[in-house]
């Protein structure tokens, strides 16, 4: 049970003994039934404790959209009982039939608002951590994107426009994976975790967290439809997510395409700059690496490793890590 609620729970149930213990005392006639006035108010305070604990887990939106349900069934209800079907009639069965007209269309507007609370537009204004306004691009976020930790530095630069919207389910999904057995899946949870982290300390990103808890039971399916429903992009590195988004008229952002379109267009007799950190494989070779991850051979450089160098590019042969580049060392640089 929740530390903060606690207290405020069992002062609840000894205010409401108290209450029902004033009451029997403000009435003289009550005066011996004091102890079961205040043990009735005892048993009002726990059964509104226990609904209270059921209803955890029910969000604003819900609230919102049960709200709206019951205002629109009333709507409806009125508007038949009023019409000229009850202008005639036993007053007592025109009674009874708007009664059970209100109450079988409030149930009926209420579960149906409530079923259909993702696609309730009207409450997602509530679901962010600051006030922004609503008319701005949606990214929603899977558990991939965050674990693969790109999306932090990402997002430190600018580059990326638009809210990030990290759906609760999702943040569930990563606890457990860190909260996990095996030593590797932890790990990747805690990266995670640690990446969320870095981009709620980011002071100009609009960082929202939905409160939505989608229809179907698959993580993978609930943000391919809440992305549908909100109108917005997934932001995955996971393939067949993203195929599967793809097929539902979802558009995606794929960190890897992006990494790969971010790579030097290099060209033969080009003068580059590079670190040294290793010697290669044959005889005199330094070897380094571009920010994108290509390699860079530099011929007759190994003495200098650990060094920054000037080289000319001979050739760029591609790989399925990337580029490798070889080169021809012009000298040391500074």
């Amino acid at each position: 049970m929740n530390k903060t609620l606690f207290p405020i729970r069992v002062l609840f149930i000894a205010l409401s003994a108290t209450a029902g213990w004033l009451v029997a005392y403000t009435i003289r006639e009550w005066d011996e039934f004091r102890v079961v006035a205040a043990f009735i108010g005892l048993l009002i305070g726990v059964l509104v404790v226990l609904v209270d604990l059921m209803l955890k887990g029910f969000s604003l939106r819900g609230l919102s959209a049960m709200t709206f349900g019951i205002g629109m069934g009333s709507l409806v209800a009125y508007l038949l009982s009023t019409s000229p079907l009850f202008g005639a009639g036993d007053e007592q069965v025109i009674y009874l039939v708007r009664l059970a007209l209100f109450l079988i269309v409030t149930y009926l507007c209420t579960v149906i608002a409530l079923r259909g609370r993702d696609e309730f537009n009207l409450v997602i204004p509530y679901v962010r951590f600051v006030p922004h306004e609503v008319d701005v691009p949606l990214v929603v976020v899977d558990t991939n994107a965050l674990i693969d930790g790109r999306i932090a530095r990402i997002c430190e630069t600018g580059f990326l426009s638009g809210a990030l919207v990290i759906p609760r389910f999702v943040l569930e999904e990563l606890q457990r994976v860190a909260d996990a057995e095996d030593a590797v899946k932890s790990a990747r949870g805690r990266r995670g975790l640690e990446v969320l982290g870095e981009l709620r300390r980011l002071p100009y990103l609009d960082l929202r967290v939905h409160e939505s808890d989608a229809k179907p039971h698959e993580v993978d399916a609930k943000l391919v439809f809440l992305a549908q429903s909100m109108k917005a992009k997934l932001l995955t590195t996971d393939y067949n997510l993203a195929k599967m988004a793809e097929f539902h008229g979802v558009p995606w952002l794929n960190l890897n395409r992006l990494a790969k379109s971010m790579q030097r267009d290099l060209m033969v007799d080009e003068e580059i700059e590079v670190d040294l950190v290793k010697t290669g494989r044959e005889d005199n070779q330094g070897v380094g690496y571009f920010e994108d991850g290509s390699m860079v051979v530099v011929e007759k450089a190994k003495a200098l490793v650990g060094t920054r160098v000037l080289a000319r590019i001979t050739s760029v042969l591609p790989s399925a890590g990337g580029k490798i580049v070889f080169a021809r060392l012009l000298g040391p640089v500074g």
